[in-house]
């Protein structure tokens, strides 16, 4: 099978975000700074190679349906759906929300394109599937790091 134009574009869009996570979670993880440091520290680490394999696994895929991937800082500058995450030291507290906010912008942009690559290619869409499913799950996980058991969650209804 070969890619038409909009599944290696659709593609191309999830692999800039995730290279741009990757880059933005080290960032993150250089320059964190407060309580829980450690810890936030090292989960940081795992976001990193969550992104960076599926990184991996995106442009390979690209490549197996003959698109060319293009992981260019250039490219991946100027095309990611992400804000750029800020200059210097960032507390352990507010790096929770803004690596939570990169996470699910990250998530959002695969299920912008879902549809599209399902129709075109399945296989590519279960890709998708299987990363949002784990970057859905570090975002509740880091999130975690700052709520409080009071923070509003939707309970079951009583029967």
């Amino acid at each position: 099978m070969k890619a038409s134009p909009t599944l290696a574009s659709n593609l191309q869009m999830v692999l800039t975000d995730l290279i741009e996570l990757h880059l933005q979670g080290k960032q993150a993880h250089w320059n964190l700074v407060g309580t829980n440091f450690r810890d936030l520290h090292l989960q940081l680490d795992e976001i990193i190679a969550a992104a960076r394999l599926f990184a991996d696994q995106a442009a390979e895929r690209m490549r197996a349906l003959h698109a060319l991937p293009d992981g260019r800082s250039s490219t991946v500058s100027s095309g990611s759906r992400l804000e750029e995450f800020p200059r210097g030291l960032v507390t352990t507290k507010d790096t929770v929300k803004l690596v939570t906010a990169r996470l699910e912008r990250t998530v959002q942009t695969m299920r912008d394109v879902h549809d599209e690559v399902d129709e075109e290619d399945p296989t590519s869409a279960d890709l998708l599937h299987a990363v949002i499913e784990r970057l859905e799950q570090l975002a509740w996980m880091v999130n975690a790091e700052t709520m409080s058991a009071s923070a509003s969650v939707t309970e079951p209804a009583d029967k």
